[in-house]
């Protein structure tokens, strides 16, 4: 049996969620937290490892909570640090992508800790890894992953008749009011993937590169879907684009908790 990781992204911790863990959130039946929930649903696939990528402020709260184990996986910790004294943010998503340089031997799904995918979302990237050996990331239509109310970040694919992905554009602060009609069905990705190991590597290496470039801005984002983007374009990595059948739905703010709530229950 293929050894495979599940990675989950759990560094952030927003103001509009009042300074607290948005993975802490309690959404499910019994008082789940929002990552419990969504580790329930990956385990439904036979995970050799969990992997919490962390920062500063979540670190010691999801260790404290989780240690290293649960329901018998072991589990792992990458931390994403970035100096007080030089940066305003941390570098982003390409760069906490780059702490599983260490951490990681084998092919891996990675995915936000705040956000729910559904058990056909990991069965069906989980199937691509094992049987079928490539990179896949899963996506959804845009306007899906477009909140009510507010601004958003995400990844688009643009995709050939194999489905195989030629480009990824990230746009930034797109709402339902400003989206472009022509694009609101383009399949879009909000950071799920199952990629081989040696990604990891190669974005580890752009993002070094990246990091040097830019030492002086305080607040600039290093995003993983434009890495992905340039490496597919320099022909280093091929990624395949599968729509997942489930819904995806997230906690950005505190009154997302209802709205994922009424879902999944």
């Amino acid at each position: 049996m293929s050894k495979i990781s599940v990675v989950f992204l759990c560094g952030g911790m927003s103001s509009r969620f009042g300074g607290q863990i948005k993975q802490f959130a309690k959404i499910g039946k019994n008082d789940e937290t929002l990552i419990e929930v969504s580790m329930n649903q990956a385990l439904k696939c036979s995970f050799n490892e969990i992997v919490f990528i962390v920062s500063n402020k979540t670190e010691q709260p999801f260790k404290e909570k989780f240690g290293y184990s649960y329901k018998n996986i072991p589990i792992k910790y990458a931390k994403q640090e970035y100096n007080l004294e030089d940066r305003d943010r941390p570098w982003g998503t390409a760069d906490a992508f780059s702490c599983l340089k260490n951490v990681v031997n084998n092919s891996f799904i990675i995915c936000n800790g705040d956000d729910l995918y559904g058990e056909n979302t990991f069965k069906i990237c989980y199937d691509e890894l094992v049987n079928n050996n490539r990179n896949t990331a899963m996506s959804f239509p845009l306007i899906t992953l477009l909140p009510e109310n507010g601004k958003v970040n995400r990844g688009v694919f643009y995709v050939d008749t194999n489905n195989e992905i030629k480009s990824i554009n990230e746009l930034l602060d797109i709402s339902i009011d400003n989206v472009d009609k022509e694009i609101e069905n383009i399949p879009a990705s909000v950071n799920f993937m199952g990629l081989q190991k040696d990604v990891v590597d190669l974005v580890y290496e752009k993002n070094i590169e990246f990091k040097e470039n830019h030492k002086n801005n305080r607040k600039i984002e290093h995003f993983l879907p434009i890495v992905l983007s340039d490496l597919i374009n320099e022909n280093k990595i091929r990624l395949y684009c599968v729509t997942s059948p489930d819904k995806c739905v997230g906690v950005t703010k505190i009154e997302d908790i209802e709205i994922v709530k009424k879902y999944y229950n």
